[in-house]
């Protein structure tokens, strides 16, 4: 790829924040609202997750016992109650008490860009999990310690609290804001188009302010941590950070993620994860 290609790509990603046809990892939010943001607090278990990457995020949390229209849609229960994704009892304890929704985002390796996406709800006899989706992170990896232009994903667990995009809300219950600010064009680490990759996005709550659009680039943290961490639309290749799903996917988990169910997100490397 060429320097310049390059140099569009870096501005293009980082999900977060983004102007016309730009999209940029915001290093300007409020204090991340996680579960647990290991970037903003001492190494204690896995890190918070954090800014958004290359393409257009979406966000949304599933709903557990819930009877919102599709929340069923995504992750149809595949069987019996079952531990949490193969979590450790560091990255277990990060999760709220009060949650009943979980995305599961789970790296084949720390270095790798290709995941797997569960969404689990609680249940009075334990977790129950959904179908597994095809997802893609970071084009380096992941990382305890996000920083901007590292192209790694934080991993950690953070609460997901609204959504948006450039196509009208498709039915979540999350705070949504349609807005053109989310178009975006150029092309991703592999060339591919990332027009559409921010039709529907999900804020990941990682050093932004929880209650605003993702497009809010307050950065409690400092800039210099990154920002604009979003679940958005897989446009085929790597991120800068963010956490992408097929177009069909995004749609169902933002039907299915609901407030009162406290919904979060648990994102990392398993290796990472199993702490």
């Amino acid at each position: 790829m060429s320097a310049v290609a390059l140099l569009v790509t870096a501005v293009l990603t980082g999900c977060g924040a983004i102007s016309g046809s730009t999209a940029r990892e915001s290093p300007t939010a409020a204090a991340p609202t996680a579960a647990t943001s290991p970037a903003a607090t001492p190494k204690v278990g896995p890190p918070v997750a954090g800014p958004p990457e290359t393409g257009s995020p979406k966000h949304g949390a599933p709903g557990a016992g819930s009877t919102t229209q599709g929340r069923s849609e995504a992750g149809a229960d595949t069987g019996a109650p079952a531990p949490l994704g193969g979590l450790g009892p560091r990255t277990l304890a990060l999760i709220p008490e009060k949650t009943r929704q979980a995305v599961v985002v789970t790296g084949t390796g720390r270095d790798a860009n290709r995941s797997e996406a569960v969404l689990y709800r609680r249940t009075a006899s334990g977790w129950k999990a959904g179908t597994p989706w095809p997802a893609r992170n970071a084009l380096n990896g992941w990382t305890d310690d996000h920083r901007v232009g590292d192209l790694r994903s934080p991993i950690g667990v953070f609460t997901l609290s609204d959504a948006g995009g450039l196509l009208p809300d498709p039915g979540t219950l999350l705070p949504y804001d349609e807005s053109s600010g989310f178009a975006i064009g150029g092309t991703g680490f592999m060339g591919e188009p990332l027009a559409g990759s921010f039709d529907y996005v999900i804020a990941i709550d990682y050093n932004r302010v929880p209650g605003t659009s993702p497009l809010d680039r307050t950065r409690p943290l400092g800039a210099d941590r990154g920002g604009g961490i979003w679940l958005h639309v897989d446009h085929q290749g790597p991120t800068q950070g963010c956490v992408s799903l097929e177009e069909p996917h995004m749609r169902q988990l933002l039907r299915a993620l609901d407030p009162a169910q406290h919904p979060v997100i648990v994102m990392g490397d398993a290796g990472s994860l199993s702490r």
